[in-house]
């Protein structure tokens, strides 16, 4: 019984590989569309998928706001750690004091790229962006102020 169980699984082990090396012979022989591309050579032509994800990033516009409320929720959201939110309160003209972002600090190194945090995110004031080179000599360049100096909260987002 033990050795015609054993002579089983090699007759599917070896059926498999087969299986695998005719769709990879098919190939070489006509290939049907060209999926390797030759990096480093073509970093001004290369494409990469819509969903691909590189690191976190929070968006500006040209009066330098943002539509980061200060909320935690992606903080609360990330797994492992990555982002940590820093508030301040603000005095608003009624009187009333306000949370608000004072520093949005994104540890790059500790990413795994989970898409977590943009999903939390009610306000959509962070995305994902396409960037994928990150390879650095010194650890501390990993750590990222994703709010820009002099910032502030965009008007109408709440």
């Amino acid at each position: 019984m033990f050795l015609k169980e054993y002579i089983l699984n090699i007759y599917r082990a070896v059926a498999s590989l087969l299986k695998g090396m005719k769709t990879t012979g098919r190939y070489f022989l006509r290939p049907r569309e060209i999926i390797t591309q030759q990096y480093p050579d073509n970093r001004a032509q290369m494409k990469l998928p819509e969903r691909f994800r590189g690191e976190v990033v929070m968006s500006h516009d040209e009066n330098n706001e943002h539509a980061c409320t200060g909320c935690t929720a992606c903080e609360l959201a990330c797994p492992n750690g990555t982002i940590k939110i820093i508030t301040k309160f603000d005095v608003t003209p009624e009187g009333k004091k306000k949370k608000a972002l004072d520093t949005f600090v994104y540890h790059l190194e500790l990413c795994t790229m989970c898409n977590l945090c943009v999903e939390a995110c009610p306000t959509s004031a962070i995305k994902m962006a396409q960037t994928f080179e990150h390879s650095v000599y010194d650890r501390s360049r990993l750590l990222k102020k994703l709010n820009q100096p002099g910032s502030k909260l965009r008007a109408g987002v709440e």
